[in-house]
């Protein structure tokens, strides 16, 4: 028997991924309190069996770590053997070298934080792009990564059959690929500068767009600023229509004003993160993963 611990605000997407994975594995929360000075308390249902799995979204991370934290060396106490983290979206993983003296390398930090945590690491899309494989970023004894690129990639085909998907950067690239690849879609990727969180230029690809339904493909959406430009450049360029299509929805702040105002159509997304976007489930692939995770 498994035990799939879970927090009160994540219970929807934990019981998906436990009924997705099947009677041998039960769902229980954790119960959680918050003393008046903003300090955590938590307590674990016990008894735990050897085998647990957490899941944690490390969406709007910092909290959640000091929960991993106590949760992880609460249940190794109680006698948990291989403790998993399935984690849909996984934080701090973009600051991944010292780009100016003096930064910390939040990829790094965290990774090898979490890595001393957890037996395994189940996730999508990391955001990895100067590290080849989650296991260099999290050095877990068993790091397993899916991607919700073909899933969107199936909805995609339904909706803009035909569409050319495209990177909103070289760092889209990889998930173009693999959505393109699944129902033969054109694709190609633009050319970015970021001059800050908000501030980026964007150079269109050398491919034909007038006429023609285009979809922006990418592992996460924050600001929107990326994408609304990208927008504009297209459909200034005859684009008949730009839709969004993305593995995360983090959305911060008036992210998705910013991409309406760009007259963007449709913003799609696997629920990863819990948005009203959300079209594509991710537990049934999940459940796959945790199973080879905990092999």
């Amino acid at each position: 028997m498994t035990c799939l611990l879970h927090f009160d605000d994540e219970a929807a997407p934990a019981l998906a991924l436990a009924q997705a994975l099947g009677p041998e594995v039960s769902a229980q929360a954790v119960e959680r309190h918050r003393f008046p000075d903003g300090e955590l308390k938590l307590r674990l249902p016990v008894p735990l069996p050897k085998r647990v799995l957490v899941f944690r979204g490390l969406h709007q991370p910092n909290e959640k770590l000091v929960e991993l934290l106590l949760l992880a060396h609460t249940a190794r106490a109680h006698g948990v053997v291989h403790l998993g983290l399935v984690a849909p979206y996984l934080g701090y993983m973009r600051q991944d070298i010292e780009f100016r003296p003096g930064e910390a390398v939040s990829q790094r930090i965290v990774g090898a934080f979490l890595a001393g945590l957890f037996d395994a690491v189940v996730t999508v899309d990391p955001h990895l792009h100067r590290v080849a494989t989650l296991g260099e970023a999290v050095p877990v004894a068993r790091p397993v990564v899916l991607s919700g690129a073909p899933a969107l990639a199936d909805w995609i085909a339904r909706q803009r059959p035909g569409a050319l998907l495209l990177g909103p950067d070289e760092e889209a690239a990889q998930w173009v690929a693999q959505a393109a690849a699944r129902h033969g879609h054109d694709s190609a990727v633009c050319r970015k500068v970021r001059h800050g969180d908000r501030q980026v230029e964007i150079a269109l690809p050398d491919v034909p767009v007038r006429g023609r339904q285009v979809v922006i493909l990418d592992d996460v959406a924050s600001t929107g600023h990326t994408v609304a430009r990208a927008t504009r450049l297209l459909l200034a360029a005859g684009a008949a229509s730009v839709d969004v299509a993305v593995t995360h929805a983090l959305f911060a702040g008036d992210a998705l004003q910013v991409m309406r105002e760009a007259c963007v159509g449709q913003v799609w997304s696997t629920d990863c993160i819990a948005h009203a976007s959300n079209v594509v489930a991710m537990a049934p692939l999940l459940a796959e993963a945790c199973r080879a995770a905990m092999a």
